[in-house]
């Protein structure tokens, strides 16, 4: 890590990368451009604290190609691993040939993990397994996203989501069992039905992925600071969050003990 100003205060310990805990994905290009230039400014500032940049809702798609080489790039200078967001959902409609496709192209690119989701579609489970084996096999990181909601990833309204129902959580732990002993990087958990687009917060389904899978091998999306906090508060530093691109430096603040909340204030430590 790079020397800080006001190295003499103390903070809370945090591993240097590559982290196997503690790690922070951010959203990169879909709700705002961010392009080189924005990414550079903020990998220069806050770059220690970033392990993944995670495109979002196949975005990288519309981009042209130098534009798309040059960022991948540029975080991989930052020691940043970057992700592909679920896009491999939309791939997945257009037959076995496209997914071949992609994923190779997703290697020639320099994507460093592959997000398996099913937010939108419903697949046999060995049909899972098998995407990630496939992934791993091409030298990628294959990370599958499982939840309790179905049409989640879409921003569709709660009422709607109300309306599908939750599934059961020990189907998507059970799920995710699987995929981490075919060899899955880290599981990340969809935040729908649970701590988004949900009328109260179903903490006791988070509890229940980190008690049954373990924090170290799950990722929490939490684009919220009311929802990082939380998990912060449950699980300490070492929890690993996906979490807005803006939001890289509060949430490093909690991790490190610097600031945070009433509840929070100079209560997340290490030893």
């Amino acid at each position: 890590m790079q020397e800080r100003a006001f190295s003499f205060l103390r903070t809370n310990r945090r591993p240097a990368k590559p982290r196997l805990s503690g790690v922070t994905e951010i959203r990169g290009p879909y709700y705002s451009v961010v392009g080189r230039r924005l990414l550079a400014d903020i990998l220069e500032t806050a770059g220690d604290y970033i392990d993944i940049l995670k495109f979002a809702g196949g975005s990288f798609t519309l981009l042209p190609e130098r534009a798309l080489r040059e960022i991948i790039e540029l975080a991989h200078a930052h020691d940043v691993k970057v992700s592909t967001g679920g896009f491999l959902e939309h791939v997945l409609t257009q037959g076995p040939d496209a997914v071949d496709r992609y994923l190779a192209e997703c290697r020639k690119l320099g994507f460093d993990i592959v997000e398996i989701s099913t937010g939108f579609i419903t697949m046999p489970v060995d049909d899972i397994l098998r995407l990630v084996g496939k992934v791993a096999e091409l030298g990628i990181l294959p990370k599958p996203e499982v939840g309790v909601q179905f049409g989640a990833g879409g921003a569709t309204p709660a009422a709607e989501l109300a309306a599908e129902g939750v599934a059961d959580p020990a189907r998507a732990i059970s799920i995710a069992r699987r995929c981490l002993d075919a060899g899955a990087y880290m599981i990340m958990i969809e935040s729908e039905g649970i701590t988004e687009s949900v009328r109260a917060p179903r903490t006791d389904i988070a509890q229940r992925f980190a008690a049954e899978l373990g924090i170290e091998r799950v990722m929490f999306e939490a684009a919220d600071p009311s929802v990082f906090d939380w998990y912060v508060k449950q699980y300490g530093p070492e929890v690993n969050l996906f979490v807005d691109h803006s939001q890289i430096l509060q949430l490093e603040c909690l991790r490190e003990g610097l600031w945070g909340t009433k509840d929070l204030w100079g209560r997340v430590l290490t030893y």
